[in-house]
């Protein structure tokens, strides 16, 4: 691959390249693929659990409509889908209409979109500090400023965001959104508390905002009670039913290469994303929504989303019993009731993203924590998946990220002792 510095053409490029940055989850996906390599890092939902059978009873279901299946459709999406979609959102207890709703090409789209939507240069967002890295990107080329909040176990704190927005509001810079992941949250892996949901709704009418709740885990939950999306919470009040705009994905209840999501938004927001949309792919894949339609309808899908369920607790026990067997003492982590994802706080004098090639080296990888902030925070800390890898991989390859942490830990300590004991130089006399 060419080296990109030297790139005859970058004085051809757009502003908005600038602003665009590489992945760190997708950059390791090379890595985390050698032989012999345990991957902590990926953010990929087990595929193999659905079954090689179920997949060709679904795609044997569809082969006698394959014209439909292999045409351009709608650039909103098929009807039989936006079904689906209402039966799913209705699950998590949120009412939804079929005009409500926007099939994208996965909730990543979706954030594309919208950030085409609402964003000029130099407006800006609110969200969570750690956030998503995809949204991050999905943003950038927008070149907005992005504004943290700080978390704490019960998620965004609003507080901070009320003051973060009255600073922003002060200084000319306008905020267009807040944007969340209220559940088990990437890469934190912590839930918004329902109080604190409300809350959010509150300053988003007082500010005049939309909210952009991104919810792929929602379903995902391993124990404790579920809690009310956003949008149902907004569709208590009264009038206020518009300003919640909600992504949902079948990426984590049924499989994410099938590249399908959702926007349930107002008609007028769902209007300019139309529109953007034709300007990028023109539809999304129709051989995409009848395969999942076909399993929705036909198949016991809420089955299949509690056996993922079942699995992934044990994989997160088995994360998190190793974490603490392992880990320093000195190192601290989250303790998810859902979602796929474990996030770790070294001591603040280790660098995640330094530590990296090291972790590689002993065949263990992560996500450093940098990746996760628009600010270049969190070098000291590691987003880590489990819902990949068997509960004895999971433990080996915490094992082994813990020694070379250990190994980091000792040459600090090492040096540390060693300027101690080193005397003083007396200045020379000579210049």
């Amino acid at each position: 691959m060419p080296l990109v510095d030297l790139d005859r053409f970058d004085f051809l490029y757009a502003r908005r390249v600038k602003g665009m940055r590489s992945s760190a989850v997708r950059d390791l996906m090379d890595v985390s693929s050698r032989p012999g390599i345990i991957s902590l890092a990926g953010g990929f939902p087990d595929t193999s659990i659905f079954g090689a059978e179920a997949f060709r009873e679904i795609s044997s279901a569809i082969a006698a409509d394959s014209a439909k299946a292999l045409q351009y459709g709608p650039t909103g999406g098929l009807e039989k889908i936006k079904d689906i979609i209402v039966d799913v959102m209705s699950a998590e207890g949120t009412s939804a209409r079929q005009e409500n709703i926007f099939v994208t090409t996965g909730a990543q789209q979706g954030l594309d979109l919208l950030g085409k939507t609402f964003l000029d240069e130099g407006d800006a967002i609110l969200c969570e500090g750690p956030t998503y890295v995809g949204a991050l990107n999905a943003f950038a080329s927008y070149r907005p400023r992005v504004i943290h909040v700080p978390m704490d176990r019960s998620g965004m704190i609003p507080s901070a965001a009320r003051e973060a927005l009255v600073r922003a509001r002060k200084s000319g810079v306008y905020v267009k959104f807040i944007y969340t992941v209220p559940n088990f949250q990437n890469p934190a892996g912590v839930t918004l508390a329902a109080e604190r949901r409300r809350e959010l709704l509150e300053i988003a009418r007082e500010f005049d905002l939309v909210i952009v709740e991104d919810n792929p885990y929602g379903m995902l939950r391993f124990e404790g009670d579920s809690l009310p999306t956003l949008a149902s919470m907004e569709q208590e009040e009264p009038g206020e039913a518009d300003r919640v705009v909600y992504l949902g994905t079948f990426s984590k209840i049924f499989a994410p290469g099938v590249r399908l999501g959702w926007v349930h938004a107002q008609p007028g927001i769902l209007h300019k994303i139309n529109v953007g949309k034709q300007g990028a792919d023109l539809c999304s894949s129709n051989l995409s929504q009848m395969l999942i339609s076909t399993y929705f309808q036909n198949a016991d899908w809420r089955g299949y989303v509690k056996r993922l369920n079942v699995i992934y607790k044990e994989r997160r026990d088995a994360m998190l019993d190793a974490l603490a067997e392992f880990m320093p003492k000195e190192v601290h982590w989250t303790h998810p009731a859902g979602g796929l994802f474990v996030w770790a706080t070294l001591p603040a004098y280790l660098d995640a993203t330094a530590m990296l090639p090291r972790a590689v080296a002993k065949n263990v990888a992560y996500v450093p924590g940098e990746g996760f902030f628009a600010d270049g925070s969190g070098k000291n800390c590691m987003r880590l998946n489990f819902s990949f890898l068997t509960p004895e991989r999971t433990r080996r390859g915490i094992e082994l990220l813990s020694e070379v942490i250990r190994d980091r830990m000792e040459l600090r300590g090492d040096l540390e002792r060693g300027s101690q004991r080193s005397p003083r130089k007396a200045p020379s006399k000579n210049r």
